[in-house]
């Protein structure tokens, strides 16, 4: 028999962003293979965590993915779903209310962020009372001189696909400290566990740098890029319809509920979303190919392999819940009268 740790996450019930919560249980197995079928639910402290009232506490965590923990012997991380103490949905379980069951959906989230020294309080590359070189020499960049983070951000990277997540790249973003990483995964659900995976990773290494994560969409003001968290989908219609009219119909499905995509998008989004550093207007919808200036970008490799592809929506900012992103798209798409 071996002692097991196992790491359950999920997500509190803060409003309108919510925070990711882990404890850790320890098990004793005998030739355990890291399967949800060896694990069982696990409960919490709702009133801790704003999912429950002090007289009434109880929440339950149900596993809904687990994945080696690489910083730890004989350790998973499992990503879970909270339940009320009746076996129902919390109103907080974005998770719960995708419905691609099929995993016809396929997601590829660009998670933008800064990295922030704990001791001045200001992203990787910023001097105390005043500001770097202004943007344009970050992007990409190599050299100590505009990158800033680089051995943090690789040893992320490892923990990543060490974990298993299917971990696809990064890049250092258009501001002085801001990075970006890359998740693809066939399943609606499955994206938003990996990403949200990848965020606890992110933020437990930061423990060892002085560091913290800014999720805030807008943290510097001023004019510096904002960060987003791009997510590229598609369906079968998508990846095989061949037909310019269906993706611009797609497309259209998106226009009368703008509002309700925005709602899910992330707290101070409006703050990013002005219409400039590479974004649409908060109050606008539009399209188009190649422009990253439109809401939904549409892949110019998309039309050259003869409208087969996928979608780019712009829009979702930094600290918004893969969940609920992916819930409203599908949603969205499936609306469409194609």
């Amino acid at each position: 028999m071996a002692k097991i740790k196992l790491e359950y996450l999920w997500l509190d019930g803060y409003k309108p962003t919510q925070n990711l919560r882990s404890k850790t249980k320890v098990e004793e197995h005998e030739n355990f293979k890291g399967t949800l079928e060896e694990i069982g639910n696990w409960s919490f402290d709702g009133s801790s965590t704003q999912q429950a009232i002090g007289g009434s506490s109880d929440c339950l965590l149900k596993p809904v993915a687990i994945y080696p923990d690489p910083a730890r012997i004989n350790g998973y991380l499992v990503m879970t779903e909270v339940l009320n103490a009746d076996g129902t949905a919390h109103e907080s379980n974005g998770r719960a209310g995708i419905d691609d069951d099929d995993n016809d959906f396929w997601f590829g989230f660009e998670q933008e962020y800064f990295i922030m020294d704990t001791h001045t309080q200001l992203p990787l590359g910023f001097p105390i009372g005043g500001y770097p070189g202004p943007q344009g020499m970050y992007y990409c960049s190599v050299g100590g001189k505009n990158t800033h983070g680089r051995d943090f951000v690789e040893k992320h990277a490892d923990l990543c696909i060490e974990a298993g997540l299917n971990f696809e790249g990064i890049n250092q973003e258009v501001a002085s400290g801001q990075w970006e990483f890359q998740l693809f995964a066939k399943g609606a659900k499955k994206a938003g566990d990996e990403i949200w995976i990848a965020r606890y990773l992110l933020d437990r290494l930061t423990e060892q740098y002085g560091y913290y994560i800014e999720y805030h969409p807008k943290p510097i003001k001023g004019d510096w890029n904002g960060s987003g968290m791009h997510a590229n989908f598609s369906n079968t219609t998508l990846r095989t319809c061949g037909s310019q009219e269906v993706y611009e119909k797609i497309c259209e499905a998106f226009r009368p509920v703008t509002k309700e995509h925005i709602e899910v998008y992330g707290e101070f989004n409006d703050q990013r979303l002005t219409g400039l550093h590479e974004t649409a207007s908060i109050t606008d919808f539009s399209y188009g190919v190649s422009d990253r200036g439109a809401s939904i970008r549409i892949p110019i490799i998309t039309v050259e392999k003869g409208w087969k592809g996928w979608l780019e929506d712009r829009r979702p900012a930094s600290n918004a819940d893969p969940y609920k992103i992916a819930a409203r798209i599908v949603k969205t798409v499936k609306s469409a009268d194609v």
